[in-house]
């Protein structure tokens, strides 16, 4: 988050990923150079259904140059001009934090997943591999590391 003022904590309820509480429209911005993966712009998440695939509702993935995929989900809005395909630079806005998807009735904040690129559609693997934890510490204090991925 860009300046935004920011909480998470060091594990996620049930697979590695964090939220990082913050105030809705926040900045969500790219961790490093990459290419724009996976967008939903749109907000389909259904509570009487709960359908895994969709529970970030306004969404979007990106694979950084350095091979990772980076993932930001509960959004507000995608930035003008990202889409699948598109280059993006390190520090540049990618959307605004929300509140979409199972997000709804919880504190705004970013879930934010580190994992090895598969396929767009892949959400199991998309939401989280590993924690991004020690890394998002790391970037707060101005380190440029690269996650280990298993």
């Amino acid at each position: 988050m860009q300046g935004a003022k920011v909480n998470y904590g060091s594990s996620h309820h049930d697979y590695p990923a964090s939220d990082i509480f913050c105030p809705v429209g926040s900045q969500f911005v790219a961790v490093t150079d990459g290419v724009i993966d996976y967008v939903s712009r749109e907000d389909v998440w259904n509570p009487t259904k709960d359908d895994p695939a969709v529970r970030g509702g306004i969404s979007l993935a990106m694979i950084g140059d350095d091979g990772v995929r980076y993932y930001g989900s509960h959004l507000s809005a995608i930035a003008d001009g990202i889409a699948p395909g598109v280059r993006v630079t390190v520090g540049q806005t990618l959307g605004l934090t929300g509140k979409t998807g199972n997000a709804r009735s919880t504190p705004a904040h970013l879930h934010f997943g580190i994992s090895r690129p598969t396929t767009p559609d892949d959400w199991k693997v998309r939401r989280g591999q590993i924690s991004p934890y020690r890394y998002l510490r790391a970037w707060q204090r101005g380190e440029n590391v690269t996650p280990e991925l298993p």
